[in-house]
Protein backbone atom coordinates (compact mmCIF):
# COMPACT_ATOMS: atom_id res chain seq x y z
CA UNK A 1 0.00 0.00 0.00
CA UNK A 2 1.27 3.07 -1.11
CA UNK A 3 1.60 6.25 1.23
CA UNK A 4 -0.14 8.49 -1.44
CA UNK A 5 -2.91 6.68 -0.97
CA UNK A 6 -5.08 8.49 1.78
CA UNK A 7 -6.66 6.88 4.43
CA UNK A 8 -10.65 7.27 5.20
CA UNK A 9 -11.53 7.29 8.79
CA UNK A 10 -14.92 7.52 9.65
CA UNK A 11 -16.73 6.99 13.21
CA UNK A 12 -18.29 3.46 13.48
CA UNK A 13 -22.24 3.44 14.28
CA UNK A 14 -24.24 1.07 16.39
CA UNK A 15 -24.66 -1.31 14.07
CA UNK A 16 -21.43 -1.26 13.26
CA UNK A 17 -20.00 -2.66 16.42
CA UNK A 18 -20.75 -5.92 16.16
CA UNK A 19 -18.45 -6.20 12.94
CA UNK A 20 -15.68 -4.60 15.22
CA UNK A 21 -16.46 -7.08 17.79
CA UNK A 22 -15.59 -10.09 15.59
CA UNK A 23 -12.04 -8.80 14.90
CA UNK A 24 -11.00 -7.59 18.74
CA UNK A 25 -12.42 -11.23 19.37
CA UNK A 26 -9.97 -13.04 17.25
CA UNK A 27 -7.28 -10.99 18.16
CA UNK A 28 -8.21 -11.73 22.20
CA UNK A 29 -9.25 -8.06 22.70
CA UNK A 30 -12.22 -6.42 25.33
CA UNK A 31 -15.22 -6.18 23.64
CA UNK A 32 -18.06 -6.11 26.55
CA UNK A 33 -18.23 -2.43 27.19
CA UNK A 34 -17.74 -1.20 23.10
CA UNK A 35 -21.58 0.13 23.55
CA UNK A 36 -21.08 2.19 27.02
CA UNK A 37 -21.08 5.86 26.76
CA UNK A 38 -17.46 7.93 26.41
CA UNK A 39 -16.65 5.81 23.42
CA UNK A 40 -15.60 6.91 19.92
CA UNK A 41 -14.53 4.31 17.55
CA UNK A 42 -13.25 4.32 14.41
CA UNK A 43 -13.26 2.69 10.93
CA UNK A 44 -10.15 2.81 8.74
CA UNK A 45 -10.20 2.11 4.94
CA UNK A 46 -8.01 2.88 2.28
CA UNK A 47 -9.37 2.60 -1.34
CA UNK A 48 -12.25 0.94 -0.13
CA UNK A 49 -10.31 -1.77 1.73
CA UNK A 50 -10.91 -2.07 5.60
CA UNK A 51 -7.54 -1.33 6.95
CA UNK A 52 -8.68 -1.40 10.44
CA UNK A 53 -10.60 -0.01 13.62
CA UNK A 54 -9.30 2.36 16.42
CA UNK A 55 -11.13 4.42 19.16
CA UNK A 56 -10.74 6.71 22.04
CA UNK A 57 -12.63 6.25 25.47
CA UNK A 58 -13.28 8.59 27.67
CA UNK A 59 -13.55 12.76 28.30
CA UNK A 60 -10.77 15.80 29.16
CA UNK A 61 -7.79 16.07 28.47
CA UNK A 62 -6.72 12.53 29.45
CA UNK A 63 -7.95 9.68 27.49
CA UNK A 64 -7.46 5.84 26.79
CA UNK A 65 -6.68 4.77 23.27
CA UNK A 66 -8.77 1.88 22.55
CA UNK A 67 -9.14 -0.85 20.41
CA UNK A 68 -6.70 -0.21 17.87
CA UNK A 69 -6.29 -3.00 14.87
CA UNK A 70 -5.04 -3.58 11.31
CA UNK A 71 -6.18 -6.35 9.47
CA UNK A 72 -4.04 -9.55 9.63
CA UNK A 73 -3.21 -9.76 6.16
CA UNK A 74 -2.53 -5.76 6.18
CA UNK A 75 -0.21 -5.82 8.84
CA UNK A 76 3.87 -5.37 8.35
CA UNK A 77 3.66 -2.47 6.01
CA UNK A 78 3.18 0.99 8.54
CA UNK A 79 -0.52 0.84 8.21
CA UNK A 80 -0.50 0.28 12.12
CA UNK A 81 1.47 3.34 12.49
CA UNK A 82 -0.27 5.37 10.05
CA UNK A 83 -3.80 4.58 12.14
CA UNK A 84 -2.40 5.54 15.49
CA UNK A 85 -0.66 8.64 14.22
CA UNK A 86 -4.22 9.27 12.46
CA UNK A 87 -5.81 8.49 16.20
CA UNK A 88 -3.73 10.85 17.82
CA UNK A 89 -4.56 13.22 15.78
CA UNK A 90 -8.55 13.14 16.19
CA UNK A 91 -7.59 12.94 19.50
CA UNK A 92 -5.80 16.42 19.53
CA UNK A 93 -8.26 18.05 17.61
CA UNK A 94 -10.72 16.83 20.72
CA UNK A 95 -8.72 18.33 23.34
CA UNK A 96 -6.88 15.26 24.35
CA UNK A 97 -3.41 15.86 25.96
CA UNK A 98 -2.52 12.64 26.62
CA UNK A 99 -3.30 9.17 25.26
CA UNK A 100 -3.41 6.38 27.80
CA UNK A 101 -3.34 2.38 26.91
CA UNK A 102 -3.37 -1.34 28.45
CA UNK A 103 -1.66 -4.21 26.06
CA UNK A 104 -0.86 -7.33 26.45
CA UNK A 105 0.85 -7.66 23.26
CA UNK A 106 1.67 -4.65 21.51
CA UNK A 107 4.62 -2.52 24.17
CA UNK A 108 7.09 -2.61 21.56
CA UNK A 109 4.89 -1.49 18.45
CA UNK A 110 3.65 1.64 20.89
CA UNK A 111 7.12 2.06 22.13
CA UNK A 112 8.46 2.49 18.94
CA UNK A 113 5.88 5.24 18.25
CA UNK A 114 6.58 7.32 21.34
CA UNK A 115 4.66 5.98 24.28
CA UNK A 116 6.50 5.12 27.65
CA UNK A 117 5.49 2.30 29.73
CA UNK A 118 4.42 3.96 33.70
CA UNK A 119 3.60 1.73 36.48
CA UNK A 120 -0.18 1.22 36.63
CA UNK A 121 -0.41 3.20 40.49
CA UNK A 122 0.40 6.32 38.19
CA UNK A 123 -2.55 6.58 36.17
CA UNK A 124 -5.06 9.64 36.65
CA UNK A 125 -8.24 8.46 38.41
CA UNK A 126 -10.19 9.26 34.94
CA UNK A 127 -8.10 6.10 33.60
CA UNK A 128 -7.51 4.19 36.32
CA UNK A 129 -11.46 3.66 37.46
CA UNK A 130 -12.09 2.69 33.38
CA UNK A 131 -12.66 -0.74 33.02
CA UNK A 132 -10.09 -1.58 30.73
CA UNK A 133 -8.44 -1.10 34.25
CA UNK A 134 -10.38 -2.70 36.93
CA UNK A 135 -12.03 -5.48 35.02
CA UNK A 136 -10.61 -5.84 31.48
CA UNK A 137 -7.16 -6.26 30.81
CA UNK A 138 -5.24 -8.37 33.55
CA UNK A 139 -2.79 -6.15 35.95
CA UNK A 140 -0.15 -7.78 33.74
CA UNK A 141 -0.81 -5.94 31.08
CA UNK A 142 1.60 -3.11 30.31
CA UNK A 143 0.51 0.59 31.09
CA UNK A 144 1.89 3.23 28.75
CA UNK A 145 1.31 6.75 27.89
CA UNK A 146 1.82 9.37 25.48
CA UNK A 147 1.98 13.23 25.27
CA UNK A 148 0.46 14.37 22.21
CA UNK A 149 1.97 17.09 20.57
CA UNK A 150 -0.12 19.30 18.12
CA UNK A 151 1.93 18.67 14.15
CA UNK A 152 3.84 21.70 13.14
CA UNK A 153 4.26 20.66 10.09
Amino acid sequence: MSDQIEIQVRQLTSVEIPELSIFLSEARLPTEDLTLPDRVLYRFEQDAELLGFGGIEGAGPDRLLRSLIVLDRLRGRGNGRRLLAMLEQLALTDGVQRLHLLTNTASVFFDANGYRTVPRIEAPETISRSAEFTSLCPASAVYMVKDLEPFIG
